[in-house]
C-alpha cells in the first residue's frame, strides 16, 4: 500500500507575496542624454535645445522612460528637466536615473495602496526568485507595509524560505 503524499506547502496558511504581481505593465526606455551633447561631454544650449526640437519624442508613446547621462559630462539640472518637458505629453512616467530606479518609482507608486490587512496575523512569504525586474528597494518597501500585519515573514521559496520576521506574542 502506498502512502499518499501530501503538500503540506499547499495545505498550510501560509500566503505569499509575489512583488512580480505588481509589476506594472508596459514598456520602459532608457534614455541617455550624450547623444545631445558635443562629443558626448559638452552641452552647447543652443544646439541641445534645437536637437531637442528635431527628435521625434512620439516614439516613446505610453513608455516608462528613465533619462539619464552615460558618460562624465557635467550636466545642469535644466537639460533633464528639458528632455523631461519634451517627454511629458508621450511617456507613462519618467524619471531622472537609471532604469532600476524606473522600477523603485514604480514600485513606491504601487506598494503603499494595497490592503495588507488581508495578511493580518498571518504568516508571510515574500516571494524571492522573478522573471521581472524587481528592485531590492520594492522588496524593503513591501516588507515595511507588510510587517505591522504580519504574524511572521519569511524570504524566499516555501522549500526554502528564510525567516525574517516574527511577531513576539506580547505585541498581538
Amino acid at each position: 500500500m502506498e502512502e499518499e503524499i501530501i503538500n503540506r506547502v499547499a495545505n498550510s496558511a501560509l500566503e505569499v507575496f509575489d512583488l512580480e504581481d505588481y509589476y506594472a505593465a508596459g514598456q520602459r526606455c532608457l534614455l541617455d542624454i550624450s547623444q545631445w551633447l558635443l562629443e558626448g561631454l559638452v552641452l552647447r544650449e543652443k544646439d541641445f535645445r534645437e536637437a531637442l526640437k528635431n527628435h521625434d519624442w512620439a516614439i516613446y508613446q505610453n513608455q516608462f522612460v528613465a533619462v539619464h547621462c552615460s558618460t562624465d559630462a557635467i550636466v545642469p539640472a535644466w537639460a533633464m528637466i528639458l528632455v523631461a518637458i519634451h517627454l511629458k505629453p508621450y511617456a507613462a512616467k519618467i524619471v531622472a536615473g537609471s532604469l532600476e530606479d524606473l522600477e523603485t518609482v514604480l514600485y513606491q507608486e504601487k506598494l503603499p495602496s494595497l490592503d495588507y490587512t488581508i495578511y493580518k496575523d498571518k504568516p508571510i512569504i515574500l516571494k524571492g526568485c522573478s522573471k521581472k525586474p524587481v528592485p531590492m528597494s520594492a522588496y524593503i518597501l513591501a516588507v515595511q507595509m507588510l510587517q505591522p500585519y504580519a504574524k511572521s515573514i519569511m524570504y524566499g521559496e516555501a522549500c526554502s524560505a528564510v525567516p525574517l520576521f516574527k511577531t513576539a506574542i506580547n505585541q498581538r
